[in-house]
């Protein structure tokens, strides 16, 4: 049977929801460490310095997975590389709510120096396993948005896509924070959101396919590279290079999204424990709330992003980012200057705000780039836009662990407004490039 428009759309849309729904659980199997670090440092006495180290050191291994995994979305079939990260991310997820019985069984004690640097260094290995699987989530799922949706309508579904960051971490926050909250058990953090990643294994399988050709449709019109009549192995190789590597687009579009990862994972990584040192006390679940509630503003803001840059802009995405990074600077300096006094709603109110604008460009600058890249290297493009965005732990991890330990938490959000500045100027300066990198009729 001829395949219709309504059949594409079906397919269409049952691609973006599912492989939405399963990257969202890589995020239950990656961000519960956060939540986890300061009953881990109440229990152990684990400093901010030691969890700045992991944290940077796994954000850089992520980074690199990432990058190394794009090259293999774009060649790979999308379904079972999900398949297999995930899986493995479940499988080191309940390996970590053993680490201390594993430390004990290194050291032959259960308290002391060297039973918790032994745990430390178990944490680190067990997270940084995680984090190079974790690199199997977003490149597949680039893939196949880019072969799925038309470059014309990229950046209002693929900013719904995007929405799956958001979703997982924001449930996730609101999860592990009634865990610690009520529980206090750390290991929890990881055995309940692993058991729900796991049904998401075989949810994927179940659910999931790959191009439009792997069921028998047509692939997109109007999206012409110069691999069509020669996808040999050195065209390819070339095509990448052209593309990707030698690509003053995408190398300026990857140091813009280091800057946003800087504001964001400052958030998201040490949100929990800065937000319940402030002068306006925020408990545990409150701690939890506001971080999820900024994912759930960012859902909001990415959906809006993309919206306005196809039917406003044009397809200039990177205008918009460059707009919305500037009002997240704002938001930022007022955060800064709240007085003690200030209502907890209000704290909550304001960074959700700054989560609305800083997810539109989280979402973004990959459009722009897969767009600039087309669908036959748009997973390697954003897989370098990846790894420099990843290179931003060495700010949100080690640098802001060693800085907490030493002058506390103050000056937090002005540091993170200037970071957002910068940003916001750096892909202001791709303010006129063309709309995608496709050949088209009136180029050929």
């Amino acid at each position: 049977m001829k395949p219709t428009k309504h059949s594409f759309k079906y397919w269409q849309w049952r691609v973006i929801i599912c492989s939405m729904i399963g990257y969202s659980m890589f995020y239950f199997v990656r961000k519960n460490f956060s939540f986890a670090m300061p009953a881990l440092a109440a229990e152990y006495g684990i400093t901010n310095t030691n969890f700045g180290i992991i944290l940077t050191l796994v954000g850089i291994l992520y980074g690199v997975s990432k990058f190394l995994n794009g090259f293999v979305a774009d060649r790979f079939n999308a379904r079972w590389h999900m398949v297999i990260g995930l899986a493995a991310c479940v499988v080191l997820n309940f390996v970590f709510g053993w680490s201390d019985k594993i430390s004990t069984l290194v050291t032959g004690q259960t308290e002391g120096p060297d039973f918790v640097g032994a745990m430390v260094v178990v944490m680190a290995v067990l997270l940084i396993l995680n984090n190079i699987f974790q690199g199997c989530g977003f490149p597949p799922c680039n893939r196949l948005m880019n072969h799925w949706v038309p470059p014309k309508e990229l950046a209002t579904k693929m900013s719904i896509w995007n929405t799956s960051h958001s979703i997982g971490a924001g449930i996730l926050a609101v999860l592990c924070g009634y865990i610690i909250g009520t529980t206090g058990d750390w290991r929890q953090c990881f055995w309940v959101p692993g058991a729900i990643a796991a049904v998401g294994v075989f949810f994927i399988i179940i659910t999931l396919r790959d191009t439009p050709k792997s069921v028998g449709l047509p692939e997109l019109p109007d999206t012409k590279t110069e691999l069509d009549d020669n996808d040999t192995s050195e065209a390819y190789k070339a095509f990448v290079r052209k593309k990707v590597f030698l690509n003053p687009v995408v190398w300026l579009l990857a140091l813009t999204d280091l800057f946003v990862y800087v504001v964001r994972f400052a958030v998201l990584d040490w949100g929990p424990t800065f937000l319940g040192k402030m002068s306006v006390q925020l408990s545990p679940q409150l701690a939890g709330w506001t971080i999820g509630i900024f994912e759930v503003a960012g859902c909001a803001g990415m959906i809006f992003a993309g919206w306005i840059s196809d039917k406003v802009f044009k397809g200039k995405e990177q205008r918009v980012s460059a707009i919305e990074m500037g009002l997240v600077a704002i938001c930022l300096v007022v955060l800064q200057f709240l007085p003690a006094d200030a209502s907890p709603v209000l704290v909550l109110a304001i960074l959700a705000l700054a989560g609305f604008f800083l997810y539109g460009p989280q979402a973004l600058l990959g459009v722009t780039a897969s767009k600039n890249a087309t669908k036959k290297a748009a997973s390697s493009a954003v897989g370098l836009i990846g790894l420099m965005s990843y290179a931003s732990v060495v700010v949100t991890g080690a640098g802001l662990g060693w800085f907490s330990d030493r002058f506390g938490w103050d000056y937090l959000f002005i540091l993170m407004a200037g970071f957002a500045v910068v940003g916001g100027i750096l892909v202001a300066l791709l303010w006129n490039i063309k709309a995608d990198g496709y050949i088209h009729e009136n180029e050929s």
